[in-house]
C-alpha cells in the first residue's frame, strides 16, 4: 500500500510538471482554442473578447450617471462571463506553474500602456472587435471584413514596432541602482503554495459554472467554464496574437504566426460547417466593416496592441499572471471602447463603416471554405519562408 501510495504521488508530480510546469507547443494552443471556440459557437455565440470588457465600461458609466442605458449585469452577460472565465483561468494556469507574481513596470511604461490601451479601445470600436472578434471569429464566420481587419492589424503592428524600435534606439531603458537593489532583495518565496491556491481557483470557477445553472443561467455558467478553459490553454501554450503579427518582422520567428493560422484553418472548417448546416444564423459575426471600419480599425488596433505588449485575449491572460502594465491598458481599453462605441451607436456611425460581406453568398459554402483554407495555408508556409530567409525582418 505504501508503494502504491509513492508511485501515485510521483506520477500526480509528473503529471503537474507536464501540464502546468512546462510550456504547451503553440500549435497545441492554437488547435485547442480552435475546437474551444467552435464549442462556444455551438453552445451560444462565437468566441469575442471586447464585448465584455465594452460591457464593464458601460456598466461603470451608467452607475456613474454619464449616459442613460439599460446595461445586462456583468455577471450574466456571455461575453463578460467568458473574459472573467479567461483572466481566471490565466491566474489558476500561472499559480499551478508557480509563475504568478505582481510585475510592476517602469512609470513610462504604465504611460505607454494607458495611452496604447486608448488605442486599443478606438481600433476595435471601428473594427466591431479586436484581434478575436474582429479577425479570428470574423474569419472564422466566412466574413469578409475579417480579411480586412488582418491587413489592418498587419500594417498596424509593422508601424508599432517602428515605433518601439525607434524608442529602444532614442530612449534605451535604465534600471536605477535602488530599483536594482530592490529587486534582488529576498522575499517571502511563496510559490510552493501557488499550485495549490490554483487548484483552489479552478475548482471555485468549475463550482460558479455549476452554481449558474442551478440559477437558470445555464448558457453563462457553460461560457464561464469555457473561458476558464481558454484562459488556462493561452496562458500555458503563451499563444499571443501580437507575437504573431509582430514577431515575422522583429525576428523572423514564426511559431505564433504558423499557430493561430492553422487555429484558424480548423475554426473556418467548424464555423462553416455550423453554418452551413443551419444550426447557426449565418449573418453571425459578419458585421459591416469591409473595407473601411476593419481595415482603419486593425490598423489602429495592430499599432496599439504591439506597444502594449498584449492584444484583446493576450491583455486578458497576461492580467490573470501579473503583469500590472496590462492592468493599465485593459482599463483604459475597456473604457475607451464603451466610450466611442456609445457615441458611434448614438450618432449612427456605427452604419457607415463598410459593408457586411458574407462570403458564401457570392462564391458558395464550398468554395469559401476551400479558398480561405488555401489562402492561411499559403500564409503559414510564408511565415515559415520568412523565418528562413528573413525577408521581412526589420534590420
Amino acid at each position: 500500500m505504501g508503494e502504491n501510495e509513492i508511485y501515485l504521488v510521483r506520477k500526480i508530480r509528473e503529471g503537474h510538471a507536464t501540464f502546468f510546469e512546462e510550456t504547451w507547443p503553440s500549435w497545441i494552443g492554437g488547435l485547442l482554442i480552435a475546437f474551444l471556440s467552435i464549442l462556444m459557437f455551438v453552445w451560444g455565440r462565437p468566441w469575442g473578447v471586447v464585448a465584455g470588457m465594452r460591457n464593464w465600461g458601460d456598466w461603470f458609466f451608467t452607475s456613474i450617471g454619464l449616459y442613460s442605458k439599460t446595461i445586462q449585469s456583468p455577471l450574466i452577460n456571455f461575453a463578460s462571463v467568458m473574459d472573467i472565465g479567461l483572466i481566471f483561468g490565466a491566474f489558476a494556469s500561472a499559480l499551478l506553474g508557480r509563475e504568478f507574481s505582481l510585475r510592476v513596470p517602469p512609470r513610462p511604461e504604465m504611460v505607454k500602456g494607458f495611452i496604447a490601451g486608448i488605442l486599443m479601445g478606438i481600433g476595435a470600436a471601428l473594427a466591431r472587435g479586436c484581434n478575436v472578434g474582429g479577425f479570428y471569429s470574423a474569419i472564422s464566420a466566412l466574413s469578409l471584413g475579417g480579411f480586412a481587419m488582418m491587413v489592418g492589424l498587419i500594417c498596424g503592428a509593422y508601424v508599432g514596432l517602428r515605433y518601439l524600435l525607434w524608442e529602444l534606439e532614442k530612449f534605451p531603458p535604465r534600471m536605477s541602482a535602488p530599483a536594482a537593489q530592490k529587486a534582488e532583495k529576498s522575499k517571502f518565496d511563496w510559490r510552493p503554495l501557488q499550485p495549490w491556491i490554483g487548484v483552489v481557483i479552478l475548482g471555485l470557477g468549475i463550482i460558479a459554472s455549476f452554481r449558474y445553472s442551478a440559477l437558470a443561467y445555464t448558457k453563462a455558467g457553460g461560457f464561464l467554464l469555457m473561458g476558464l478553459c481558454i484562459g488556462v490553454v493561452m496562458h500555458r501554450s503563451r499563444l499571443c496574437f501580437v507575437a504573431a503579427f509582430r514577431d515575422p518582422f522583429m525576428t523572423g520567428d514564426s511559431r505564433q504566426t504558423k499557430a493561430v493560422a492553422l487555429s484558424l484553418m480548423v475554426a473556418v472548417i467548424g464555423y462553416g460547417i455550423i453554418k452551413w448546416s443551419g444550426l447557426r444564423g449565418e449573418m453571425v459575426y459578419v458585421s459591416n466593416t469591409f473595407f473601411f471600419g476593419g481595415l482603419v480599425g486593425g490598423f489602429i488596433f495592430g499599432a496599439g496592441m504591439v506597444v502594449a505588449g498584449g492584444c484583446g485575449s493576450g491583455t486578458l491572460w497576461r492580467v490573470g499572471e501579473g503583469q500590472i502594465k496590462l492592468w493599465i491598458v485593459l482599463l483604459s481599453f475597456a473604457l475607451t471602447n464603451a466610450l466611442v462605441r456609445y457615441y458611434m451607436d448614438t450618432t449612427g456611425l456605427i452604419q457607415k463603416v463598410g459593408r457586411a460581406v458574407f462570403l458564401p453568398d457570392w462564391i458558395t459554402y464550398k468554395w469559401t471554405i476551400i479558398l480561405i483554407v488555401a489562402f492561411l495555408i499559403l500564409w503559414y508556409l510564408a511565415a515559415d519562408w520568412n523565418e528562413e530567409e528573413d525577408i521581412v525582418v526589420i534590420d
